[in-house]
């Protein structure tokens, strides 16, 4: 045999066992993988998933106390301090107050000329008739007085007209009985007659005159 043909018959008894291992190890490998995916198919199965719930633990037990301790009285608390709040006050507007329109000055009309004075009194009212007790008599004693027994003493105070007429007459004293006193000032408004006072031109004018004071008495 030559030495080229020893050289071919070399090279594919080589190239003969390569092919030989490849084919053995793609077998394997196909074997391999095969069994492997069965395997793992078959145990995903027959997992079974569940909840495991842990036992709490036990509680702790407290520490049992300290044997021969002296009581020591808790430490005072002092309460927090009080904040106070500084509350800011609310401005204060100042408004102005408008300005009041100027007053017009007041013209005062002049003051009307003084009344001339009256013409001075020359001649005081006089009774015409005289005395003026005259003209009450035992007749004009009021029946309620007599009944209830009323005596006294009545002065009055008479305005004499220009005509010489009574046209007042005010009581200056009473006697205690307002019938004797209304009955004075009547009796005077009725009967009494003056001559008018006059004035320094000669003209009756009015005039105030005291009368006489009336005396009322019961008889017997």
């Amino acid at each position: 045999m030559s030495y080229a043909q020893r050289k071919e018959i070399s090279g594919n008894r080589t190239f003969a066992i390569i092919m030989v291992a490849v084919i053995q190890l793609a077998l394997g490998y196909a074997i391999v993988t095969g069994l492997a995916y069965n395997v793992i198919k078959k145990a995903s199965e027959d997992l079974k998933t569940f909840d495991v719930e842990e036992e709490p633990p036990p509680p702790e037990e407290p520490p049992p106390p300290p044997k021969d301790m002296p009581d020591v009285p808790p430490p005072p608390t002092t309460p927090p301090p009080l904040v106070r709040m500084q509350v800011t006050p609310p401005p204060i507007v100042i408004q102005e107050a408008p300005t009041p329109p100027p007053i017009p000055p007041v013209v005062q009309a002049p003051p009307p000329p003084a009344p001339p004075p009256p013409p001075r009194k020359t001649q005081s009212a006089t009774s015409a008739r005289g005395d003026l007790r005259t003209l009450f008599s035992a007749d004009d004693y009021p029946a309620s007085a007599q009944s209830s027994g009323a005596e006294g003493t009545v002065r009055v105070s008479l305005t004499i007209g220009p005509d010489g007429r009574v046209t007042g007459c005010n009581v200056v004293s009473g006697s205690g009985n307002s019938s004797l006193d209304s009955t004075t000032c009547n009796i005077l408004r009725r009967r009494a007659k003056f001559t008018p006072a006059r004035d320094s031109n000669g003209q009756p004018i009015s005039d105030t005159v005291q009368a006489p004071p009336i005396v009322w008495r019961l008889e017997g």
